[in-house]
């Protein structure tokens, strides 16, 4: 359906996602592990502070990951999708819908990526930075611009390439 280079591409960047979901989930868990030890320091007069920034760091991962899902459940279908509105419609009506909110999709992430990056301009002109650990906020929207470039890329070859009569 989509070419093999975009596919790899868009399961490369998926897997990417998962990689900053991984160091969110290592980094709270290491937060969390640090304020039960503190708990027990506290009991013999010590203390143990958590990880400075944590919440810094987790709002501006999350901020990427959650994006660089979004291509991949483009490309297999993913998202949700009301069938029993269109099951009865013929294979060709089904296609010709497929296709047109494969567009509609396109110009979303099209749109949302514009403002992304209108967003990210703004952020690095005004010198915005996270508010604990003073890390500069527009980088992390690189991978959000990104990510509804690939989405709309996706959807527009899945228009341009899904068969107008609904057989594969």
């Amino acid at each position: 359906m989509i070419a093999s280079r975009i596919e790899r591409l868009v399961v490369g960047w998926a897997i990417a996602g998962g990689l900053f979901t991984l160091a969110i989930v290592l980094v709270t868990t290491t937060n969390i592990l640090l304020f039960a030890m503190d708990r027990v320091a506290r009991i013999f007069g010590g203390v143990l502070s958590g990880l400075p920034g944590y919440e810094d760091f987790v709002s501006l991962t999350v901020s990427c990951a959650a994006l660089m899902f979004i291509p991949l459940c483009q490309l297999r279908s993913g998202h949700i999708a009301i069938d029993f509105f269109t099951e009865r419609l013929s294979r060709r009506a089904q296609a010709t819908l497929d296709r047109i909110w494969s567009a509609a999709m396109g110009l979303m992430a099209l749109f949302l990526g514009f403002w992304m990056f209108q967003g990210m301009a703004e952020a690095r002109a005004d010198n915005g930075l996270s508010p604990v650990i003073g890390w500069p906020i527009w980088p992390f929207y690189i991978p959000g611009v990104l990510s509804l470039l690939l989405w709309a890329l996706v959807a527009v070859l899945q228009v341009v390439e899904r068969p107008a009569d609904g057989h594969s």
